[in-house]
């Protein structure tokens, strides 16, 4: 009877430790994934033309920012005021930053 105890509750304790992994999983993946019902990787494809054509622009990437959050990083040849204002703060939830990069050339 003791051995049927403990295999009852080894169960459950993996269960439960499974269910808290998968949860904290699934929030961060919904944080991450699904802010205005797109993936974030989605919100770039649709607007990165737009922000390519801005004056300054060189480049537009996912990273991560300062508070540890994905972003969509706007990459600038300099750090103009011109440029930088230009830029939107967000786009359709997902956090925006300028960040200045310099001239790239394809080697």
């Amino acid at each position: 009877m003791m051995g049927a105890r403990r295999v009852i509750t080894a169960a459950v304790l993996a269960a439960a430790c499974l269910g808290c992994s998968s949860s904290q999983r699934s929030a961060r993946q919904a944080e991450d994934d699904v802010v205005s019902g797109r993936t974030i990787e989605a919100v770039l494809a649709a607007h990165s033309d737009e922000l390519m054509s801005l004056p300054g622009v060189v480049g537009t990437a996912i990273g991560t920012c300062d508070r540890g959050d994905r972003c969509i990083k706007v990459l600038l040849v300099d750090s103009s005021v011109e440029a930088k204002g230009k830029i939107p703060s967000q786009l359709e939830g997902y956090r925006v930053v300028a960040e200045v990069a310099g001239t790239i050339t394809p080697r």
